[in-house]
């Protein structure tokens, strides 16, 4: 299935936890360096969780060294954290090219449902983070200072969606941006993150192209069901 959404827009890199002191010969890229080290942190932490990451094979991947690694980016903690940061950041921007508000309602909601479910589809490493932090209870997550921020004019957006909705007629009155999210959100996560052992238990090739296209329409059915007045 293609992507639902034109490339995203630049993301910003996520806050740099607190640095050792500078090596004595500084990298000629800094930006350059940390972006390799984010991409292989990513890529480490998504396949072996918290715990079963290692810092030496994050530094191999990225073409530095530990030291490096830890004066761009601090120790396993903090970088753990910043991955998460720019995993939550990169959703939410690619987000704001949906521009759900040139929408009519129904179809910026459909839009939206759309989008949620392709990003997990084509992000699998994101799951698997959000899996990770759920296993810790977030206990990490609630460190940060830039995740509850980044994700406010995402809820408003939604919200104003809605409130359009209920002006013209077409949405129900009371129904909560956050609450509306979340099961959007799970109706693909549970789908994806269970589809191995579903289809067994069902007998069904759930990954299969006719399979996804059916739960596609499926979720955006029974969402917008729901939103009637």
């Amino acid at each position: 299935m293609d992507s639902l959404t034109d490339a995203p827009e630049p993301v910003p890199p996520a806050p740099t936890p607190n640095k050792a002191a500078a090596p004595a010969k500084a990298t000629r890229d800094p930006e350059g360096t940390r972006a390799r080290i984010m991409a292989a942190a990513t890529e480490e932490f998504a396949r072996y969780g918290l715990g079963g990451a290692r810092i030496d094979r994050i530094a191999e991947q990225a073409g530095t060294n530990k030291r490096m690694l830890y004066y761009h980016v601090g120790n396993k903690e903090e970088l753990y954290l910043a991955v998460l940061e720019g995993a939550y950041a990169h959703i939410r921007a690619t987000e704001r090219t949906l521009n759900l508000e040139m929408l009519d309602p129904p179809d910026a909601i459909a839009r939206l449902i759309e989008f949620t479910w392709q990003y997990f589809i084509d992000h699998p490493e994101f799951m698997a983070l959000l899996n990770t932090e759920n296993l810790h209870r977030a206990e990490l997550l609630k460190t940060s200072a830039h995740v509850q921020s980044m994700h406010s004019p995402f809820v408003q957006m939604i919200a104003d969606v809605l409130a359009r909705g209920v002006e013209l007629g077409v949405f129900r009155a009371g129904v909560d941006a956050v609450q509306l999210y979340i099961s959007i959100a799970g109706l693909s996560y549970f789908y994806l993150s269970n589809v191995h052992t579903l289809s067994v238990i069902f007998g069904r090739d759930l990954l299969a192209e006719p399979a996804r296209e059916e739960r596609l329409a499926h979720m955006v059915e029974l969402v917008l069901k729901a939103l009637r007045p």
